[in-house]
């Protein structure tokens, strides 16, 4: 057995489809797996359950599936660990971010990228609970999501904002004079949100749920730039996150304050207390820490 094998059988859990494994990797798919086969043959277990494509793994092979996560982990933990003896920190950061968090992440990476330059990133777009699954299986490093269903015990978590709402809306399609909306203005406008079961979206249902009134939104999506082109072509407005930024960059988009607005829970920086934890992630979460810490300060002193 050798770390390669791990690295495909990884790829084609993350891939669900040989083709696209062997090209991640780099191989022919023919070789990918015949690779695969060998770890079958060397650990005497059936670990992928083949059809014409792809069809899964087979109960033994999602148990190996966790092992060879937990090696690769530390497989890349030590040579991160030998970067951070030398007095640096090299690798790939695998970041998961929950959408419409009212936290800018490109100041997170900027802040890491600052500190340690030979860092790259690999960002996901997750729901809450994939992104604590993630860390869980050593999918991912960090998270940044929201802290209302963290098990205390699994995980450390740093307090980063808390998510304020507002409408967005194209000036050229709608037009507000006030300088707040409540969320009774809102029932009569067409609206576009997030799908159903994202924690934003339960903000949203739990805001009008609590007035005694019930969201009908125009459009439902799980994409963000799916609802930003429909608030661009005046189908909908959209209710986003404050300090998003969203807005930024389109001179026709703006932002209106909705008055006590904000999602259920804070949002945060998560990151997993059992081993084997990554140095970058053990760091950049250090990092955050710091950079929190100095921002309170600054604000305590004006």
């Amino acid at each position: 057995m050798d770390i390669k094998q791990l690295k495909f059988l990884i790829a084609l859990d993350e891939t669900r489809h040989f083709g696209q494994a062997a090209t991640r990797c780099h191989i022919t798919q023919p070789t990918l797996s015949m690779r695969l086969r060998n770890l079958e043959e060397e650990l005497g277990l059936p670990l992928v359950r083949r059809g014409q494509r792809f069809e899964g793994f087979t109960a033994e092979g999602e148990r190996i599936l966790a092992w060879a996560r937990s090696l690769m982990a530390a497989h890349d933990g030590l040579y991160a660990e030998a970067s951070a003896c030398r007095g640096q920190l090299v690798g790939t950061l695998r970041l998961g971010l929950v959408p419409l968090g009212g936290f800018e992440p490109m100041r997170l990476l900027s802040l890491f990228r600052r500190q340690h330059p030979n860092l790259r990133f690999q960002l996901f777009a997750l729901s809450s609970e994939q992104i604590l699954e993630g860390l869980t299986r050593n999918q991912l490093d960090l998270g940044l999501s929201y802290l209302d269903r963290l098990a205390r015990e699994q995980f450390d978590s740093l307090e980063l904002a808390d998510t304020r709402m507002g409408l967005l809306y194209d000036q050229r399609h709608f037009s507000f004079t006030q300088t707040s909306l409540n969320w009774e203005q809102l029932g009569s406008l067409p609206l576009g949100l997030l799908s159903s079961g994202m924690h934003f979206r339960q903000s949203i249902d739990h805001a009008f749920r609590s007035r005694g009134l019930i969201a009908q939104p125009l459009l439902e999506s799980d994409s963000v730039h799916n609802l930003l082109q429909a608030v661009s072509a005046g189908l909908c407005c959209a209710v986003m996150p404050l300090n998003g930024g969203l807005e930024v960059g389109n001179p026709h988009l703006r932002l209106l304050p909705i008055a006590e607005a904000h999602t259920l829970a804070p949002l945060g920086l998560i990151l997993r207390r059992s081993a084997p934890r990554s140095a970058l992630a053990e760091a950049c979460f250090e990092e955050a820490r710091r950079a929190l810490a100095d921002e309170l300060r600054l604000s305590a002193d004006r």
